[in-house]
């Protein structure tokens, strides 16, 4: 422990370890492009939230509805009195959504089959992942024990790490911790051995079953994570790092000054979306030059899809850059030979061509 505070003190002064506010620069497999930007966009939204596929059809979590993609667009095929912050297909065509965060339910068609309002003797709080397992139970990530779902900079600007994997089993009614005191876990698959989990405020993913990270050190927040047909996975991240918001993560007077005095949407913080008013932070020469957004700029918004090997290293990546438009990535799904990407910032359902990505990207 001694050591431990030692090393933490020299950290804060030299700058480096947990002190440094460096970002790993995108590059190699994931240089920045702007497919997400050039995709097809399949349906405006109102309140997206998350996809699910059932490896027939493609159905879409917005606001309090289940919707299921059709030819002529998105049909409703559910309705609740709460928003939908996650949802996932089950076998024997049933569904599991999470409703407000504070749910889970698992239904068929109307009927509810199963619910819990928490896990392990704490309430639900922020659920924001739903997976199945081959056993036949109920992957789920809680993003935080502190903060409802809607408030996840918040729990980024008061540095949380009281998150949760769990898993249900609507067999028994069972309700089991996996692993807790996570930094905001907000994506989960189940691989070999146990499951690929995302935490987002540690810019990785883990596989708990052996606990390494799987995936370090990225340069974005890591969201959803969901199985690619030919093998590996695809990860989303909702948005990317910078410097900036690095630093002032390391300054508790100024954050907390910053949640005192300023609204939310103006925080020095990542965003869904951005680029709507002036009244946002990181303006100016080192951003636009002549009114226009620099695609080098330092992101505030972002949009980005990883594909990952059954390993969990890239292969390659897709991008919505900074001066794009279809930023906050939450989920992605493969289904009949196309990947739909949701896009939460600009409420975008995005579809994009496998054979044409793996003919460029999949070397």
């Amino acid at each position: 422990m001694i050591a431990g505070a030692l090393r933490g003190l020299r950290d804060r002064f030299l700058g480096r370890g947990e002190a440094a506010i460096t970002v790993p620069p995108m590059d190699g497999a994931l240089k920045p492009n702007n497919r997400l930007d050039e995709a097809a966009v399949v349906a405006e939204l109102d309140a997206p939230e998350d996809l699910a596929g059932d490896g027939k059809a493609l159905f879409i979590a917005d606001g309090a509805r289940i919707l299921r993609l059709e030819r002529g667009g998105p049909v409703e095929v559910a309705v609740f009195d709460r928003p939908i912050t996650a949802l996932a297909c089950l076998s024997g065509g049933r569904f599991a959504a999470a409703l407000a965060g504070r749910e889970v339910r698992v239904l068929r068609g109307a009927e509810t089959l199963r619910s819990w309002m928490g896990a392990a003797g704490q309430p639900f709080v922020s659920v924001n992942a739903l997976a199945p397992a081959p056993d036949g139970r109920l992957l789920v990530t809680e993003g935080s024990q502190r903060q409802p779902y809607e408030r996840w900079a918040h729990d980024l600007m008061e540095l949380g790490g009281s998150g949760r994997l769990l898993a249900l089993d609507a067999a028994t009614g069972e309700a089991q911790a996996i692993a807790t005191d996570l930094a905001y876990a907000f994506g989960v698959c189940a691989v070999a051995g146990g499951a690929y989990v995302s935490e987002s405020w540690r810019h990785r993913v883990r596989h708990f079953g052996d606990g390494r990270a799987v995936l370090d050190r990225l340069p974005a927040y890591p969201s959803r994570i969901a199985a690619a047909a030919g093998g590996g996975f695809w990860l989303t991240a909702f948005t990317a790092r910078s410097q900036l918001v690095e630093f002032v993560l390391r300054e508790p007077a100024y954050r907390r000054r910053m949640m005192r005095e300023i609204e939310p949407r103006y925080w020095v913080a990542p965003a869904l979306a951005s680029g709507a008013t002036y009244l946002e932070p990181m303006q100016g020469g080192h951003i636009k030059t002549m009114g226009i957004l620099k695609p080098w700029a330092p992101p505030r918004s972002y949009g980005l899809v990883i594909r990952l090997t059954p390993e969990g290293l890239p292969r390659y990546s897709l991008h919505s850059r900074v001066a794009g438009r279809h930023h906050g990535v939450v989920a992605a799904v493969e289904l009949g030979g196309d990947l739909f990407v949701l896009a939460k910032g600009c409420r975008r359902l995005l579809r994009l061509s496998l054979a044409a990505i793996e003919t460029e990207f999949g070397r």
